[in-house]
């Protein structure tokens, strides 16, 4: 094997946080390359922010940081462990841009780190618009019409001569971010200045609009000698004008001929060879269908989202193979079981993919649902079958959004077929749903072509199903004759679904689907450059059951689908943990899962893999046929929670705690029950189902409170209300959020401090690693809070209280596993607010910082029961900690620029950062950093709050003063700042004399804003200095607790240097056990 023995210590650098653009694909390209490259011998150090991903785990890599991603800590951390080599093509665009900024900042040459994979000049070449156009030229390659622009004047003029519609793309950034098409000169000078600063070399393309274009992408991998394959062909549904990650894919491409592929495939090994990336690349073509006219668009110069789902569409490991590439291998010489080595690769599956996006525009007040150049998905899901339309409806399925196939989304039926049209000139997350009823009421084929530009075959599916659908309903009150039932599965229909057209009861269909023998059966793909390894998928399509399954002790770990917000990474990381605990217990493992972008869906990380939606069907074909001694539900968050109750009823055995425990914690008046039964304090509460009801208990209970919708993740629907208007007009508005369920009415608690335990419990004995306190006051969703461990300001007394009350709650409950405790803290009493027994969100984030394996533990303690073995809960032993761990929530405020970017009890983060130091300042300030929003130890501070802020005004203000900040302060503020005599300076607000705070912030002269919004909206709505904040990239707090945590950690940076870099491995040897 040709591997390179010049190198021996290589560095990765993880992708950061979890934002819109760029999610866990690069977990799980980068835990690949580590599996890689330590089995070829090397040693692995890894730097990544992200405490929620499997890459950042003491046992991925040789040596973890987790440390901000930046040229400073880089270089510390290059100086300290001095590298050979660094691959940087793993961690999406934060892993290229750095490795551009190294070089130029001269560190690799100082420090002799030779880049691998992708060398700098390479991503120069893919990366910065004017060095790819050179690049395109000198092959030959036409690219749409464009020029760049280093000014919103000189974009002006250019786009005067290509003539309107333009699209505007930023250099060196990701998701489309801060881009746009723009039709005319006002929103392309909005557009441009937003791209300028998006782009870290300020430089933007504008191009001629190819709206309605075919949009072809290859996935193409090429090692040093120059041999290339293409691992997979995927063709966008919605055509050009949709960003990638917003549009539905398929792969193989299903309307573009043979020859045309191979022209694609011609053009781009031309230009991967041109540009000399080893490893993967992705590029993006448009085709124009009526003059057959080819545009290269951009490519990728590494592992992108795509490849992630390159890689399972086809079961090429593209990171994998890339980082062996990458450190010298050649394709011909990995053997792979199916075509011998891997440079005989070629894509010839014999199934179809499809990929749908999952947005969250719901938890953005006043966010446009409207689909553009700039990517606004927060995740995806990715379906198998034969056929397009069965894997179509197995991805509606997949999404989780209550939706079992295409028809009754919405109020779309009620609508008139011209209302329906008129909805399509612009693309949204409803799209297809809207089309789908425009056929239902007439629509033909050409006028949707006209009007969406997506290709005829594909409207022409569906108007299929739309006539089947029709033909379905005759049967309305009974089930279909076997034939009819036959067809309707073959074409993707699900149970669910047809039990809502039929109105017969999902468990009829299916009996009654049984016993006429129409079962699904199950397909494998093979996974290249391994042996015999495969994973599967459904369809009924397959005959016979080929696949055998094993006999042996196994367990089905559930998943938890797509990425949304609220239900994260964090979760795949508890399943992967769970598969791993059992491995090393001997225990055959099954995952199902529909996620293409993690590290659950990886071949190696259980023993089988399904690729299938999580719902009753799908999750009980697999169960009848693997009959596995149960199913493990509590670790993929609300997902699998969802369908624990309706599978036990099915005869499936539920590991860990149970349903009916799960069920009890969600219904408030029982669960108050057990809390009075065990003497622990809550606050005041009620449930309502219509207004007045509301208004009667709110009126009990004493303004404000906190309401909110039973059963939910992450908060959806929760406000705090001040008055009986306002929740007249919540109660108005909220009936619809879960049905059947009533709306939770609790006392808000005031200035109350928030905190939260989880547990690892037996039923009989519970520990509790750490209590970790937010940052941000009750009233602020914990998944939003920043908060740190272990504590900093609770009371030796109060944090025995609340690890008391939770061992105490994990009895009664006989909860067996995980369990997350919400509590709050009011002039010293402690006050449960919330328990959820089942692994949260803040699991990888305690066994890191404590270190201790959460998940392995519970795991044990679930199967442990069933193969007679002991608990591991008695032996745990209380920690002393000599470090501190603060973790700060990412928002994707700047992809939502009408958005407030003000924190409520409803989550709207998307990811997280960990910062790890010996003092809490630093450690916020890390986490801080982390974010991308470094805070500034100098210059000006605007502070602008409001009447009940006022009370901890002084102390704020005299943080920044000491710090040696100017202060200036709008009028109400400022009166009381002066009147303590602290020195400040007046500024007008909007609309009340000039120079005003927008003046102030456009000029540069605001350096970091405190800013409490004001409760109601009106005349003296105060959301536009949060909104210029984001959009000037200024350092902003909205609460006084966020704004006391700033100073905190200006001061640590001041006056103290900080210490050095540690690895997590280090950090952890310095934890010491508590001897009684």
């Amino acid at each position: 094997m040709s591997k390179r023995t010049d190198i021996h210590k290589v560095l990765i650098i993880g992708s950061g946080p979890i934002v819109i653009g760029q999610a866990c694909e690069f977990d799980y390209s980068g835990t690949q390359a580590c599996k890689a490259l330590k089995k070829l011998g090397y040693e692995v150090i890894l730097v990544n922010s992200n405490p929620a991903t499997i890459m950042t785990d003491t046992s991925t890599a040789d040596v973890t940081y987790i440390e901000p991603l930046n040229v400073e800590r880089l270089t510390h951390i290059i100086e300290k462990e001095r590298p050979d080599a660094l691959l940087p093509n793993l961690g999406g665009q934060s892993g290229l841009n750095l490795c551009s900024e190294l070089e130029k900042a001269g560190v690799l040459k100082k420090y002799n780190v030779k880049v691998i994979g992708v060398q700098v000049d390479a991503i120069e070449r893919g990366e910065d618009r004017i060095e790819f156009k050179k690049t395109m030229d000198s092959l030959g390659i036409e690219m749409a019409r464009s020029e760049v622009a280093y000014s919103v004047e000189e974009a002006v003029n250019i786009a005067e001569k290509l003539s309107y519609p333009v699209v505007i793309r930023p250099a060196y950034t990701l998701g489309g971010t801060g881009g746009g098409l723009v039709y005319n000169v006002d929103e392309l000078k909005t557009v441009v200045a937003r791209g300028l600063q998006a782009s870290m070399v300020g430089q933007v393309l504008v191009e001629e609009c190819l709206l309605g274009w075919d949009e072809l992408e290859l996935e193409v991998v090429r090692d040093s000698a120059g041999n290339m394959i293409t691992v997979c062909f995927i063709e966008n549904i919605d055509p050009l004008g949709v960003h990638t990650g917003d549009s539905i894919c398929c792969a193989p491409m299903l309307t573009i001929s043979k020859e045309l592929q191979a022209e694609l495939q011609r053009q781009a090994y031309k230009i991967v060879d041109a540009i000399g990336v080893i490893g993967g690349t992705n590029v993006q073509f448009a085709h124009d269908p009526k003059s057959g006219r080819i545009v290269v668009i951009e490519i990728n110069p590494r592992t992108s989202r795509s490849s992630a789902l390159a890689s399972k569409a086809t079961g090429f490991p593209i990171a994998l193979v890339s980082a062996m590439l990458a450190a010298g291998l050649t394709l011909d010489e990995i053997p792979c079981g199916k075509y011998g080595t891997l440079d005989k690769y070629v894509p010839d599956g014999e199934h179809l993919v499809i990929k749908f996006a999952r947005w969250a525009f719901e938890k953005f007040k006043g966010a446009e649902d409207k689909l553009g150049t700039q990517m606004k998905a927060v995740g995806e899901v990715m379906s198998i079958g034969k056929t397009y339309k069965e894997a179509f409806q197995k991805a509606i399925r997949s999404l989780e959004i209550g939706r079992y196939g295409l028809g009754g989304a919405k109020d779309f039926a009620e609508k008139t077929k011209e209302e329906l049209l008129d909805m399509l000139h612009v693309p949204t997350s409803e799209r297809q749903f809207i089309m789908y009823e425009a056929i239902r009421k007439g629509a033909t084929i050409e006028e949707l072509h006209e009007l969406t530009k997506i290709k005829p075959y594909f409207i022409e599916q569906m108007k299929e199903l739309v006539e089947e659908e029709e033909k379905l309903k005759k049967f309305k009150g009974q089930v279909p004759p076997a034939d009819v039932l036959r067809q309707a599965k073959l074409n993707g229909f699900s149970d669910k679904y047809l039990s809502k057209l039929l109105n017969v009861e999902e468990d009829i269909i299916r009996k009654a689907r049984i016993e006429a023998g129409i079962t699904a059966s199950f397909g494998s793909i093979h996974v290249s450059g391994t042996q015999n390894a495969k994973y599967y998928y459904s369809s009924y399509h397959i005959q016979d059951n080929k696949e055998p399954s094993s006999s042996g002790n196994k367990v089905i770990i559930l998943g938890g689908g797509p990425n949304r917000i609220g239900q994260g990474i964090e979760f795949d990381y508890c399943c992967v943990h769970a598969a791993f605990a059992l491995r090393d217990m001997g225990i055959e493992t099954i995952i199902i899962n529909c996620n293409p972008e993690t590290v659950s869906t990886d071949y190696d990380t259980s023993d089988r893999l399904y690729f299938e939606p999580l719902t009753i069907e799908d999750v009980l074909n697999i169960y009848e046929k693997e009959k596995p001694l149960g199913v493990i539900a509590q670790f993929g968050g609300q997902t699998p929670l969802n369908l624990a109750a309706e599978l036990k009823k099915n005869g499936v055995n539920i590991l860990g705690t149970s349903p009916e425990t799960i069920d009890l914690a969600e219904d408030r008046d029982r669960f108050r029950e057990i809390m009075n039964k065990l003497g622990i304090p809550m606050p005041e509460a009620g449930m309502a189902v219509n207004v007045d009801e509301a208004l009667q208990i709110a009126r009990k209970i004493g303004y404000p409170v906190m309401v909110r919708p039973s059963y939910v993740l992450g908060g959806r629907g929760m406000e705090i209300v001040r008055d009986d208007e306002d929740l007249k007009i919540y109660m108005n508005a909220a009936v619809g959020v879960t049905p059947d369920r009533p709306i939770l009415i609790d006392r808000f608690l005031h200035n109350a401090m928030e905190c939260e335990a989880d547990a690892i419990s037996d039923g009989t004995h519970a520990f509790v690693p750490a209590v970790m306190e937010h940052i941000e006051l009750a009233g602020i969703h914990s998944g939003d809070s920043a908060c740190v461990i272990p504590s900093l300001h609770i009371s030796k007394e109060n944090l025995d209280t609340i690890k008391e009350y939770t061992i105490k709650i994990a009895k009664e409950m006989n909860v067996c596993g995980l369990m997350n405790i919400q509590y709050a803290i009011e002039d010293g009493i402690v006050y449960v607010l919330e328990a959820n027994p089942r692994a949260s969100r803040t699991v990888p984030l305690v066994s890191k910082v404590c270190n201790i394996q959460m998940v392995r533990l519970a795991t044990q303690i679930m199967v442990g029961q069933l193969l007679g073995l002991p608990s591991p809960v008695p032996n745990l032993k209380e920690k002393k900690f000599f470090h501190y761990g603060v973790k700060e929530a990412v928002f994707p405020f700047n992809m939502f620029p009408e958005v407030d970017p003000v924190l409520g009890p409803e989550m709207r983060s998307t990811g997280e950062v960990l910062g790890l130091a010996e003092t809490f300042g630093e450690a916020f300030y890390k986490a801080q950093e982390a974010t991308n929003h470094r805070l500034p130890l100098s210059g000006t501070v605007l502070i602008s709050v409001n009447d009940r802020d006022k009370a901890e005004l002084f102390e704020v203000a005299k943080g920044f003063a000491d710090c040696g900040f100017k202060i200036l302060a709008t009028k109400g503020t400022f009166d009381e700042i002066v009147k303590n005599g602290i020195p400040a300076e007046k500024i007008h607000k909007l609309g009340k004399g000039r120079p005003d705070i927008l003046d102030a912030i456009a000029n540069g002269q605001i350096d970091i804003i405190v800013n409490t919004p004001i409760d109601k909206k009106g005349a003296d709505d105060d959301s536009y200095i949060r909104k210029a904040a984001i959009k000037n990239r200024i350092s902003y707090v909205t609460t006084m607790a966020a704004a006391k945590a700033t100073i905190e950690g200006i001061k640590e940076i001041k006056h103290n240097t900080a210490k050095g870099v540690r690895s997590l491995q280090e950090i952890h040897c310095m934890i010491q056990d508590i001897t009684e």
